[in-house]
């Protein structure tokens, strides 16, 4: 049997990873963070078979606690200048930096649409609250280390092409000959990260974004067919928080119910937003991670409903209809708010099926978030709208739900309901009828 000998200079480099990860701590920390998210991708780079990127390597150095030019440090470029040098001179070897780096290049643009994304969101989100602000403000932070660490390995990668005398190193930055590059600031379009940044010592969270941090190896993730950029994805609150998205976002009360004009909505922007987030949703669909797909389509509903469309067709187009599905099952849990406006946009966006869709699921709603939405359509003119909820509404419900939704504004519901349930038959009318008689209803 013959047994492969590690080159000396990987093999070198890689007892120099193990000493380095010996002295870092238990508890936290990028290294647990990595060994979570891809075991098999850290342990091949362990064992020499990968050569780990050298802005995880800093990430390592920054949990054991050196400095990056304290003299562990130089060493390890030392090092890694040497593996990487005998790495990529191996028969293929400047073909698999040069679709490496077109990999990497292109999961760069994609962490810099989605931050522009982000921040678009934070701008424009009509006051959002605390807890909001700083989830997406969260995301954006990741989405930013994302970008950082992309545009350090298109750098490094270009470097290492150049030296095998494949092309100019074209990259964005120059980069030391024999030398990794240092992994760069935040880009000029994102704000500050929140404390603390991804950069600091991150706690245990098994569901990380994937993004450039963890995508070290040649081919990708197994299994993903002709899509093969690695993505990021958003972030559930770690530490127990409550699950995120329309389902468990609870109800505005009926006093907190208000009508705020949505922002106009950049229809180049949508459309883009709305590629990032099926390629996004394609690769987790292609890996098997249905919660985390599940997850970025109730984040698909956290942003400005003059989206939804745009999705809705990107969705359709490329046969994940499904998924519409099921972000519609979703928004029909919103606030009622924002149930109207997402009602609102589909029905002017020519989506009327989709929006009786939406109205029908979520006549199931208690009376007072029924209220609540059927006052919010009126005021944004969705008359059509308001008319087709309460259709649905007393179709499936009983006419005691009706007295009660019409209780909570009998002169402007009681009409509406009388007209609603004559669409449906003369006996759920006069059902209707009694009901609010015998709960004293006014104008019935």
């Amino acid at each position: 049997m013959t047994v492969y000998q590690l080159p000396a200079e990987v093999a070198t480099f890689t007892s120099w990873l193990r000493e380095l990860a010996g002295r870092i701590p238990p508890g936290g920390g990028w290294y647990e963070v990595f060994a979570e998210r891809d075991p098999e991708g850290l342990r091949a780079c362990f064992d020499g078979v990968e050569i780990l990127p050298w802005d995880v390597v800093e990430s390592l150095l920054q949990d054991a606690g050196e400095t990056p030019d304290g003299p562990l440090a130089v060493r390890g470029r030392r090092l890694y200048a040497g593996a990487v040098g005998v790495h990529d001179h191996r028969p293929g070897g400047a073909a698999a930096l040069a679709e490496r780096r077109e990999l990497m290049e292109r999961e760069r643009r994609y962490a810099e649409s989605r931050a522009l994304d982000l921040g678009d969101r934070l701008r424009t989100a009509p006051a959002p609250g605390p807890e909001e602000t700083a989830r997406l403000e969260h995301d954006l932070a990741w989405t930013r280390d994302d970008h950082a660490r992309a545009l350090a390995r298109v750098a490094d990668l270009t470097a290492r092409l150049a030296r095998l005398g494949e092309g100019p190193a074209d990259g964005p930055g120059p980069t030391r000959a024999g030398s990794p590059p240092s992994a760069p600031t935040g880009p000029s379009w994102a704000p500050a990260a929140p404390a603390p940044s991804p950069r600091a010592r991150p706690a245990k969270d098994r569901r990380r974004p994937r993004g450039a941090r963890y995508a070290w190896l040649e081919g990708g993730a197994e299994g993903d067919g002709p899509v093969t950029a690695p993505v990021s994805v958003p972030v559930l609150p770690a530490g127990g928080a409550a699950p995120r998205g329309a389902r468990f976002g609870g109800a505005a009360a009926p006093e907190e119910v208000g009508v705020t004009a949505a922002p106009e909505v950049d229809p180049v922007r949508a459309a883009r937003a709305a590629a990032n987030a099926v390629y996004a949703l394609q690769r987790l669909r292609a890996q098997g991670r249905s919660g985390e797909a599940h997850a970025l389509l109730c984040e698909a509903l956290d942003g400005p409903p003059g989206r939804l469309p745009a999705l809705a067709g990107e969705l359709h187009r490329v046969g994940l209809g499904a998924d519409w599905s099921v972000l519609l099952w979703e928004a029909a849990s919103l606030p009622p708010a924002r149930l109207a406006a997402v009602a609102g946009t589909l029905a002017d966006a020519g989506r009327s099926a989709d929006c009786e869709q939406l109205l029908r699921q979520g006549v199931a709603r208690p009376v007072e978030e029924l209220a609540g939405a059927c006052a919010a359509l009126r005021a944004e003119g969705h008359h059509r709208e308001a008319h087709a909820l309460l259709t649905a509404f007393v179709r499936v419900r009983a006419p005691e739900d009706g007295a009660r939704l019409a209780a909570e504004d009998p002169r402007g519901l009681v009409p509406q309901l009388l007209e609603a349930a004559r669409a449906v038959s003369v006996s759920r009318e006069r059902d209707l009828v009694h009901a609010l008689r015998v709960a004293g209803v006014a104008g019935a």
